[in-house]
Order: C-alpha cells, then sequence, then structure tokens
C-alpha cells in the first residue's frame, strides 16, 4: 500500500496495521474535506449569531464549564487549553504508538462532527507522512474526559510547541518548523478541545494490542505444537469431534490449527506408552481458544471506536444542534484492554508450563534438556525468568477498569482508567513475546534430541530458528540466547 485516503468508510483493524506496515501516505478525499469544513463553517456561523454557551467553545472547561468566554479571546481559549493540559510525565510513549494516534486522531475528527480545520486535521497526517512525532508521555490520561494530558502533548506541534522526534532525532517545534518549512495554525474556536476530547491514545494502545494479539495467539499454537511433538505428546485431544461438541468457536479453531500444524508428523504418529498429557499439553484448544474467543470480541470493541467520533462537545449542523455528552469515556475500551490482558496472560501461563514440562527430565528427555546434567544447568534458568515474567503478567493483570478517581472540582466523578489499562496491556504483549521466545528455544532444543521428524510445517519453523539460535552443547550465555530467540518470535513466525 503506497497511498490511503480518508473517505469515512469503515476502517478495519487490518487496514489501519497495513497502513503502518508498509508506510503508507496518508490524505483526505475531497467529500471529507468538504465535510469538515462544512461543520467549521456551521460553528462559526453559530458562535457569531448568538451569545449562547456552548462548552468548551465560549465557556471554560471541566468544573469551569459555566464561565463565559468573550467572543475576543474564544482562539487563546483553544491555545491556553493545550499549553495547560500538557501535563504528562512517565516515559515516552514508543513511536509505533505515536503513529497510530497521529493516524486514529486525524480518522475522528474526518467524520465533520467536530469543529476542526480542514488544515488542523492535514497537519496531523503531515506529521504521520513525514515520520514527525510528537514526544507523548504515558501517565497523565484518566481515560476520560478524553486522553486530555496525552492528545495535548500530541498536539503541541501544531501550535509550533512541544517538542517532536524525526527519524529517532529530538527536535523543538520550532526547529521542525524550519526543518519543514511549515508555520503554526492557529486554533479556531472549540478545535483544542477536539483535539483534546477522545480516546486516541486508548484506542492506539488498543489497535497495536489486537494487532500483536492475534500474531501471539498463531504463534503460541505453532510453538506449543513444537513443544508437543519434544514432549512425545498424544493427537487425540485435538480431534475434530472431541472438539466440535465443546461448541466454542476458539476452542474449534486452535484444534484445527494444531491437526494443520502435526499433519503428517512421524513422531505424533508413533506408538505412545501413556495414556494422557498434563493440561499444558492436552488442553491447549481449551485455553488457547478461550485468549481466541476474547481477542476477537476485543478487536471488535476496537474496531468500532478507532471509527467513531470520540470528542466533546459534537456537531450535528443538518440538525442545528451542538450536543455536550461523554463520547470520550473510555470504558467500552479499559474493559476490553483489561479483558485482553487477561487473554493474553493465560497464553503466556499455560507456556510457561509447558517449559517445565521439557526441562523436567521425563519422556526421554535430559533433565534440563542438555546432554551432561550436573557439570552443564543447561536451561534450568530460562524458566525462572519465564515465571517471573508470568507472575509479573498476572499483576499488570489487576483491571484497571474497576478504578475511579473524582476529578476536576466533582465535575468529572466517573473515569475509566482506560490509559492505565493500556500502557500496562503493551506491557503484557511485550512479556508474551518474551515467554513465547523461551519456549520455542526449549522446545527446538528438545526436539534435537528425538530421532523421529515433525511435520513439514513444524521442521521448517525449527530450520528457520536453528539458522538464529544454535542447538546448546554444553552452557553458554542464556540472555543472549533468549534474546535471539524473543526477537526471533517477534519478527513473525512463517505459518
Amino acid at each position: 500500500m503506497n497511498n490511503y485516503i480518508i473517505t469515512n468508510e469503515w476502517v478495519t483493524l487490518e487496514q489501519v496495521d497495513a497502513i503502518i506496515a508498509s508506510g503508507a501516505k496518508v490524505s483526505l478525499s475531497e467529500d471529507v474535506k468538504n465535510e469538515i469544513q462544512a461543520c467549521r463553517d456551521y460553528l462559526d456561523q453559530k458562535v457569531q449569531s448568538n451569545d449562547d454557551l456552548i462548552y468548551g467553545v465560549n465557556t471554560g472547561f471541566g468544573s469551569l464549564c459555566n464561565t463565559a468566554i468573550s467572543k475576543d479571546d474564544l482562539e487563546q481559549l483553544q491555545r491556553n487549553l493545550v499549553l495547560s493540559h500538557a501535563c504528562g510525565m512517565g516515559a515516552e510513549v514508543p513511536a509505533e504508538i505515536i503513529r497510530r494516534m497521529l493516524l486514529l486522531k486525524a480518522l475522528g475528527l474526518s467524520h465533520g462532527n467536530s469543529g476542526a480545520q480542514v488544515a488542523t486535521v492535514e497537519r496531523l497526517l503531515f506529521f504521520f507522512n513525514n515520520d514527525i512525532l510528537p514526544v507523548v508521555y504515558e501517565q497523565g490520561s484518566l481515560g476520560a474526559s478524553g486522553d486530555l494530558s496525552p492528545l495535548a502533548h500530541l498536539s503541541l506541534p501544531i501550535l509550533g510547541e512541544g517538542e517532536v522526534r524525526h527519524m529517532g532525532i529530538a527536535y523543538s517545534a520550532e526547529e521542525m518548523q524550519s526543518l519543514f518549512k511549515i508555520d503554526p495554525i492557529v486554533l479556531r474556536s472549540k478545535e483544542g478541545l477536539a483535539l483534546l476530547n477522545g480516546t486516541q491514545f486508548m484506542s492506539a494502545y488498543a489497535s497495536f494490542s489486537v494487532s500483536n494479539a492475534l500474531k501471539l495467539w498463531r504463534q503460541f499454537n505453532s510453538v506449543a505444537a513444537l513443544s508437543l511433538e519434544a514432549y512425545d505428546g498424544r493427537l487425540n485431544p485435538f480431534q475434530s469431534n472431541v472438539n466440535e461438541i465443546r461448541n466454542q468457536k476458539g476452542q474449534i479453531e486452535t484444534a484445527e490449527m494444531m491437526r494443520e500444524l502435526l499433519s503428517g508428523s512421524e513422531m505424533i504418529a508413533r506408538k505412545k506408552e501413556h495414556v494422557q498429557d498434563p493440561y499444558s499439553f492436552r488442553c491447549i484448544p481449551q485455553v488457547h481458544g478461550a485468549s481466541k474467543d476474547a481477542i476477537d470480541y476485543c478487536a471488535t470493541i476496537v474496531e468500532r471506536e478507532i471509527n467513531a467520533v470520540t470528542d466533546n462537545p459534537t456537531v450535528f449542523r443538518e440538525e442545528d444542534d451542538v450536543v455536550s455528552a461523554g463520547n470520550f469515556h473510555g470504558q467500552p475500551l479499559a474493559i476490553s484492554m483489561d479483558f485482553l490482558a487477561i487473554a493474553l496472560s493465560e497464553l503466556a501461563s499455560i507456556s510457561e508450563r509447558r517449559v517445565y514440562k521439557l526441562i523436567s527430565g521425563t519422556r526421554g528427555l535430559p533433565a534440563f534438556l542438555v546432554a551432561e546434567p550436573g557439570l552443564n544447568s543447561g536451561f534450568m534458568i530460562p524458566q525462572y525468568t519465564a515465571a517471573s515474567i508470568v507472575s509479573q503478567n498476572k499483576q499488570l493483570c489487576t483491571p484497571a477498569s474497576v478504578d475511579s478517581i473524582e476529578s476536576s472540582n466533582g465535575q468529572e466523578d466517573h473515569v475509566s482508567m482506560g490509559a492505565n489499562a493500556a500502557t500496562k496491556l503493551y506491557r503484557v504483549v511485550e512479556n508474551c513475546y518474551s515467554v513465547q521466545g523461551i519456549e520455542l528455544l526449549n522446545a527446538a532444543q528438545a526436539m534435537d534430541f528425538r530421532d523421529e521428524k515433525s511435520s513439514e510445517k513444524l521442521e521448517k519453523l525449527r530450520e528457520d530458528f536453528r539458522k538464529n539460535v544454535s542447538f546448546i552443547k554444553q552452557d553458554a550465555y542464556s540472555h543472549k540466547l533468549m534474546k535471539a530467540s524473543v526477537k526471533f518470535v517477534k519478527q513473525g513466525i512463517n505459518h
């Protein structure tokens, strides 16, 4: 994909991923420009023609909603809003999330219900298209009233304030303007609020996490299949009949994928001495499948959100109505991201249990998967690391969405804490890749002690992995091995 034109047709999560991955240049269609401009013209006319108070347009913000602002100060009001709300703390938001924020903010403003200028929306896309990434901080949003602080930092460079990174190099907004020969934009009435009210910080993290969750689910199936082979496991639990009578879609999908991965394997077909396998192998369809169902649900919620108008107030020019409501409230995303964190955590949890079994010195495998255990510790401690990560995931799965705290003098008396759900979900995703890499490291090592061949797909996986990580004959620098393994799974397993 080289170019993508925003038309206000439904945008799928897959399209967002494709835009990000391809580096496509994004622009507005003429129809969308006309809708944005028509909304802007309507709002200007409405403000000039009467003195009715419209929240955030000619009033203060939050608990100052009843404080009238003179018509002469409306532009200053919006600039003040962005400057005063840019109070983020903590670590910088990763570049991959900033790119999504820019794209999703432009999508949200493109519907013509926000009162933004065309130039403002195009400036967001200019930043996106030219890898100009505003510096945004993780902490500062309550996940209601919009992602105020993160989106303020995202918006500062539009005004010629704040900092950006371009090609990884830090610039002040003024330096960036000089480099690209652009001028700051003067915000019109309501524009600052349109930029700050919205869920694009949360939805950027959510869309990233859903995309990676699907990838993690597929790859955990592949790695689990290799572990099953290495542990001399049985195929019976993956039969279609036993899984179909459970009626759970994700379970059926998982079992089907496992059968495909194991098809043609000499190892799986050989006569087994044991009657059944431990749960971490036998219940892969049930556990992985439940996570897949959760991922699918969360994907639906997130896709709805990226196609939504989530700022406040919303402008309905054809009805001659400006409505102050609560579309900025992040509860749908907060609950979904908490749910997704739990679903991913369980994929990592059962993965670590398979690692534990592989190093146990049973089923004909040497203790800790090394030829001379005792002299060598082998893969003893990578399991410790996996256990530590899995335990941290459990802590990160404490729901953020059940928390709330009163703010803005009681005006904002229930918030979603969706931003905290977002940032901890990001950590769970990263942790899952680490555990997945550790399981693959162990599974490949264990398979190398087997004489029989696995399936074509799993042998290809092992072959590709061995180009990056060698078989371990004696103790080696474990961290280096684990980093290489994690890098391999993050780059993507070829299915």
